[in-house]
């Protein structure tokens, strides 16, 4: 068994034991966030501490971009989900079921589509899994970690354009134009990549937006599938970047 294959396990353990927790599920729904946090210094430390010398420079190792943009996003969901910039705590939560409130007439007894366990596991499938698999594929694929590099920004798009529509600070806009944009950018510009391959990326994270939309009002809001089946949807996209890479390598890795 090669070192790669049993990181692959460990990854998959780890995750099995986030989304099917021994009686921690209630916390780890209202608290993944801080978890996240305190994760971060230690993922810095790894970043920075695992390179070696005498290979490329570690702004151009994928696997490096791949810890940077995680680390990014720990900090986004910070902002987006803990605290935000005016120290509402949980903000994302009440201004989306707010929104979809305001737009749409709610069914009898129906609080918000966006419930504390959609949010946890959009976040760990969508987030955290694709950086996992982004970081353990790295550097031989690296398409995964331009997908990562996608969500990004196309998330950071999304708080700015919700921003300037309705002229109001959202839950995550402040991290999504200091750290999102510029870091995402980056990532495109020293990762070597066809330009067919990023707009593959991007239509990756576009589809990932739509679909988390959609199936949180079709499993949450309207009853049309079960939370369980859209959580596995969430996770399936997820690791789509990683089985498109093995599937055709040559198209999505070579970077002449």
């Amino acid at each position: 068994m090669t070192t790669r294959t049993v990181q692959g396990f460990a990854i998959l353990i780890v995750f099995v034991l986030l989304w099917i927790p021994a009686g921690q599920s209630t916390f780890l729904i209202s608290h993944w966030m801080k978890l996240g946090t305190f994760m971060l210094p230690l993922l810095l430390f790894v970043a920075f501490k695992s390179h070696e010398p005498g290979r490329e420079p570690r702004y151009r190792s994928p696997g490096f971009v791949a810890i940077l943009l995680l680390a990014a996003y720990l900090i986004h969901q910070f902002e987006e989900h803990w605290i935000d910039v005016l120290g509402n705590q949980y903000a994302f939560q009440c201004s989306i079921n707010a929104l979809v409130q305001n737009a749409l007439v709610p069914p009898p007894d129906q609080i918000g589509p966006l419930t504390e366990e959609a949010i946890f596991f959009i976040n760990t499938s969508l987030v955290w899994l694709v950086a996992a698999i982004a970081i353990w594929q790295a550097p031989e694929r690296t398409f995964p970690t331009l997908t990562l590099a996608a969500i990004v920004i196309v998330n950071g798009i999304v708080h700015i354009a919700g921003s300037i529509l309705t002229l109001k600070y959202n839950p995550g806009l402040l991290t999504s134009v200091l750290i999102f944009v510029p870091f995402a950018i980056l990532a495109y510009m020293v990762i070597p990549a066809r330009r067919a391959v990023i707009f593959l990326s991007v239509a990756w994270a576009v589809s990932a937006h739509i679909i988390m939309a959609i199936g949180m009002m079709a499993s949450t809001w309207w009853g049309l599938i079960s939370p369980p089946v859209y959580y596995a949807i969430l996770v399936a996209w997820s690791v789509l970047p990683l089985a498109l890479s093995m599937a055709a390598p040559r198209k999505l890795e070579d970077k002449d």
